[in-house]
C-alpha cells in the first residue's frame, strides 16, 4: 500500500467561487458608484448665524416702523427674542445632527448591505439544494467554520 498519494483537486466548488466573486464585483461597482456622487458641502455655522442676524434686522425694522404702541412693540419684542432663542438652538446643535445623521446614514448603509449579502446567501443555498456537489462543499465550509 503507497502513502504518497497527492490528490489535486481544488477542494471549493467553482460555482461557488463564481457566485461570490460576481457578488463581490456587483457590491464594489455599488460602492463605487456612491463613492462618485456628489454630496454638497456642509453648511457653516456663520450661515446660520448670518441668517438669525437678518432675521433680527428684520424684525427691529418692524419693531421701529410700528412703534405705536407699547404692546405692539412688547410683542415684536417677545417674538424678536423667540427667534434669538430659535436661531441659537440650530447653531449650537448642528454638529450632534450632523453627526446623528451621519451615523443613521451609515447604520442604513450597513443594513442595505447585510441585507444583500443574505440575499446572496439565499441564492447560493436554494442553488445548493438543486447541486450535491454544492451543496457537499457549503457543509464542509460550515463544518470548518465551527472548528
Amino acid at each position: 500500500m503507497s502513502n504518497f498519494i497527492y490528490n489535486s483537486y481544488s477542494v471549493e466548488h467553482p460555482g461557488v467561487v463564481h457566485f461570490y466573486q460576481a457578488d463581490e464585483q456587483r457590491l464594489a461597482g455599488l460602492q463605487a458608484a456612491r463613492r462618485e456622487r456628489y454630496e454638497p458641502a456642509p453648511q457653516p455655522l456663520l450661515s446660520y448665524l448670518i441668517a438669525g442676524a437678518a432675521v433680527l434686522v428684520v424684525v427691529f425694522a418692524a419693531l421701529f416702523e410700528s412703534a405705536g404702541s407699547w404692546s405692539n412693540g412688547l410683542l415684536l419684542s417677545a417674538w424678536m427674542v423667540l427667534w434669538a432663542i430659535a436661531f441659537a438652538g440650530v447653531a449650537l446643535l448642528y454638529a450632534p445632527v450632523r453627526r446623528t445623521l451621519k451615523m443613521m446614514r451609515y447604520g442604513y448603509r450597513a443594513w442595505v448591505q447585510s441585507r444583500q449579502q443574505a440575499a446572496a446567501d439565499d441564492r447560493i443555498w436554494n442553488a445548493a439544494l438543486q447541486d450535491a456537489r454544492l451543496m457537499a462543499d457549503l457543509a464542509r465550509a460550515m463544518d470548518r467554520q465551527r472548528r
